[in-house]
């Protein structure tokens, strides 16, 4: 019997973990949360060959899905991509008929090399974060999902061994928020990214 509020299943996907400075630590600190699955796409399915049953009954199973995943080529790793031209089947997530998957939330957490100040109108990649995002978020809207606004670290080529620390954190702090029914949704919308002001928006702090 779930004890939580809400089930959450984390889908990492990153095909080249073992160089990762910051993903390989951001994982460390959600991987063991109890009401957690943890899930990772490259680790399951090495030669690409998706278990496409196997993924919708964890997803149901759910009530919070995560994509986390470095941001590449402003999109998602070839996976991750694959998953959802495989998984997210029509008449099943989408459709008149698709609603396995309405109702529930989906977040976006995202690493990337580039500052903050990169991802501006009037910075070097000329559209914000949330922008890059827009395929994911018109994904879930088109599942009948709410997507929240996303968590992101920024700088990962200089990022301080401290400096991802506090993102595992507050990544933790997010989760069990999340699964305990803690974080103030209509006040995170207000947000651009989750990890703006991750305390601000608990309603109870954790013990």
């Amino acid at each position: 019997m779930n004890i939580y509020k809400n089930s959450i299943f984390i889908l990492f996907a990153h095909p080249a973990l073992q160089k990762s400075r910051v993903n390989k630590q951001l994982i460390r600190y959600v991987r063991d949360i109890e009401g957690v699955t943890f899930h990772d796409l490259y680790e399951e399915y090495p030669d690409f060959h998706i278990h496409v049953a196997r993924e919708q009954q964890l997803l149901v199973k759910h009530d919070i899905i995560v994509f986390h995943h470095p941001l590449f080529w402003f999109s998602v790793p070839a996976l991750l991509k694959e998953w959802m031209d495989l998984v997210l089947e029509h008449m099943w997530a989408y459709g008149k008929k698709g609603m396995a998957l309405k109702g529930k939330k989906l977040l976006s957490v995202i690493s990337t090399g580039g500052r903050e100040s990169l991802y501006q109108e009037k910075g070097y990649n000329r559209h914000t974060m949330g922008e890059f995002l827009y395929p994911i978020a018109q994904t879930a809207r088109v599942c009948g999902m709410d997507y929240l606004p996303p968590f992101v670290v920024h700088g990962t080529h200089t990022i301080t061994k401290e400096e991802i620390s506090r993102h595992g954190e507050d990544y933790r702090k997010i989760v069990t928020g999340l699964r305990d029914g803690t974080i103030d949704l209509e006040l995170a919308r207000t947000l651009t990214k989750l990890n703006s002001d991750t305390d601000h928006i608990l309603t109870e702090q954790e013990e």
